[in-house]
């Protein structure tokens, strides 16, 4: 008797410890400090490793290939040899205009980004060939970059177009641009020396100006924050800075005040994460938040020779965990707000090196699969530079892949209040509460996403491409950011509105349901008292579940949306057959006596919608709206989603 109770009260605490995490909204900034409290200005001077000594990379023929193989080797000249061989992309006012007169981004990115691509095969293959082929073209590059007004994009200067020289700033593209500056100079610096020594000066004194000295009044600056959470911005562009500075900088004193300057700000990311360590800006901004981190700590471990050492913290490891814990098959990852659907190359050798550092087996096999899965070729591109030549020199270092790697069975987020489930026979569900002011936020409390088999039954479609629109006040008019195209209910008319205050409240994850009332995430005019949604994968039944249970002020109007990129067949009324690419079959039931169906597809056309056409790998997004037929102020409904 005494057993079976112990057993009960047990059952009861775990109950209660999960509703009271499940209950926790995104989180606040939490001083933790990890690398401020541990490692003083004292202590990082005494262990900095000095400009001259610090040699991270290969640098020579002879290092090189004890790191690359021939055949990498050969690989990487051949990209150098085409970049030769194209002509330097013009940048043009015009261009940079663009963004002002019609919203574009794209002209001027590839002009951009063009020349970068060129410079990073450039100069890898001049280091490892050193035989002056490349060093002209390289001068060249280096020269025109340098007398680029503005090292960033024009969506990032507060709609100016032009940038205003007497005021430089700092952006994600500008840092980038210093960390592959300070990479030419240690790799290629005296080659540049023997065309003209002006060059390595005008590179530090350009990256001083438009990038060292800037940081100085970080203040300004919202992705510095102390107060507030900030998003990616924050460790990809320290991440970008600590590499320049490292490089470029030659006074000893302020090379190290700079870097613990970046440690601080890198901090500043980490303080507004919340235990859980789950990034809500979706699996694809991981990439260059979590995983900017990551290249943060690489580096301040390798110039400190390994003095500096926060893998072992449990905020890192969930950090890092969220990439696994967010995947679903193949390339696809769960795609809440602005993220993307698919991940066309995850990058298995950084999340290899990941796994190793903080000890996590579960992301180093991860990072296995990956990159025995996705990596067709050598990559140099002009971003991420320190991933980059860390990659390198992982290429003949990490071990084979065993296929021993299995998804994550079902895990819960409280931080960002994301549950992930996953039957056995393969149907997948994600579901989140959260709140309509999260970074790149579409209003989506509430929304959910089903697989089966790894591919797409119930989707969020994602977003369109990046124009002036997607970050103005016209944001909430573009139909991927909207409610009404998520698959959440539209109540007397009235659709989910942005802002904190729109959140789910009373969320609850219990094995693998997610509960939560919605009635806050809508303003007033919907005239809602409460609206409790349950989503549940029932293993019993092998079937997702999704439960609404709702009390109106009043009832004049009801749908329910749910967006697909499967064939729809709804001619059997309470049954919405879903064909997946593959042929196979899904059953979406529904109450026929009390909903009606209609199908629409989503704009395609028009700069924000173009990338719609090939996202789903060609499959048109589709809207199915069931509308309520016989509603009163208080009911409930059911939909269920299963394989037929």
């Amino acid at each position: 008797m005494n057993h079976i109770l112990l057993n009960k009260l047990k059952y009861c605490l775990l109950l209660f410890l999960s509703i009271i995490s499940a209950s926790k909204i995104h989180a606040q900034v939490k001083e933790r400090n990890l690398l401020m409290s541990k490692y003083s200005l004292d202590f990082i001077s005494k262990n900095i490793v000095s400009h001259n000594q610090w040699k991270p990379y290969p640098n020579t023929p002879d290092q090189w290939r004890n790191t690359l193989t021939e055949t990498q080797i050969s690989e990487i000249l051949g990209q150098a040899n085409k970049a030769l061989e194209t002509p330097i992309p013009e940048i043009t006012a015009s261009m940079a205009m663009d963004f002002v007169r019609s919203g574009d981004r794209e002209k001027h990115g590839a002009a951009s980004y063009g020349r970068r691509n060129l410079l990073m095969p450039l100069i890898v293959a001049e280091s490892i060939e050193d035989k002056n082929k490349y060093t002209e073209k390289i001068f060249n590059l280096v020269w025109a970059i340098c007398e680029e007004s503005f090292w960033g994009v024009p969506a990032h200067i507060s709609g100016t177009g032009l940038p205003d020289i007497e005021n430089h700033i700092v952006d994600l593209f500008s840092a980038e641009t210093g960390a592959l500056l300070g990479l030419t100079d240690y790799l290629v610096g005296l080659k540049l020396d023997h065309i003209n020594k002006l060059i390595r000066r005008r590179m530090y004194v350009e990256t001083n100006n438009r990038l060292f000295q800037p940081m100085k009044k970080y203040e300004k600056y919202k992705w510095t924050s102390r107060t507030s959470p900030v998003n990616n911005w924050n460790p990809w562009i320290m991440s970008n800075l600590i590499m320049a500075d490292l490089f470029l900088e030659k006074n000893e004193t302020l090379r190290t005040q700079n870097f613990r300057d970046y440690l601080f700000h890198t901090d500043g990311y980490l303080n507004g994460l919340g235990d859980d360590g789950g990034c809500d800006e979706g699996p694809s901004y991981w990439f260059a938040a979590g995983a900017s981190v990551y290249d943060v700590l690489e580096i301040a471990h390798s110039v400190t020779n390994s003095k500096i050492d926060i893998y072992s913290d449990p905020l890192i490891k969930n950090m890092a965990s969220y990439v696994y814990k967010m995947h679903i098959s193949d390339r696809y990852f769960v795609n809440f707000a602005d993220a993307d659907p698919k991940i066309s190359s995850p990058d298995g050798l950084m999340m290899y090196r990941f796994g190793q550092a903080i000890k996590d087996p579960v992301l180093a096999k991860f990072g296995q699969w990956a990159d025995s899965k996705f990596r067709k070729s050598i990559a140099v591109p002009g971003r991420h530079i320190m991933r980059v030549m860390e990659n390198l020199k992982t290429l003949n270092k990490i071990e084979p892949f065993k296929n021993d790697y299995t998804g994550i069975k079902s895990t819960f987020i409280a931080d960002i209040q994301v549950l992930t489930a996953r039957s056995a026979s393969d149907l997948y569900l994600a579901a989140h509460g959260g709140h309509n002011a999260e970074s790149h936020n579409h209003n989506d409390v509430g929304d959910f996403l089903i697989y089966a088999k790894g591919e797409p039954v119930i989707i969020d479609a994602g977003r369109g491409n990046y124009t002036a629109r997607t970050f103005s006040n016209k944001r909430y008019e573009l139909w991927f950011t909207r409610s009404d195209h998520h698959n959440l209910p539209i109540i007397n008319g009235a659709t989910q509105n942005p802002g904190k205050k729109h959140e789910a409240k009373d969320v609850k994850s219990i094995g693998t349901e997610l509960s939560m009332n919605l009635a806050a995430a809508y303003d007033s005019t919907a005239l809602i008292n409460t609206w409790l949604r349950k989503i549940k994968l029932s293993e019993a039944e092998n079937q997702v579940e999704i439960t609404d249970a709702y009390d109106l002020k009043t009832a004049t109007s009801l749908q329910q949306i749910f967006m697909t990129t499967c064939t729809v067949n709804s001619d059997t009324p309470g049954l919405i057959v879903l064909t997946t690419p593959t042929d196979k079959k899904y059953n979406l039931t529904y109450d026929k006596k009390i909903w009606k169906v209609s199908l629409d597809l989503p704009s395609t056309e028009g700069m924000e919608y173009k990338s719609f056409v090939t996202k789903w790998d060609g499959q048109a997004v589709k809207r199915i709206m069931l509308s309520h037929t016989a509603l009163k102020v208080k009911g409930n409904h059911k939909f269920t989603v299963k394989p037929q």
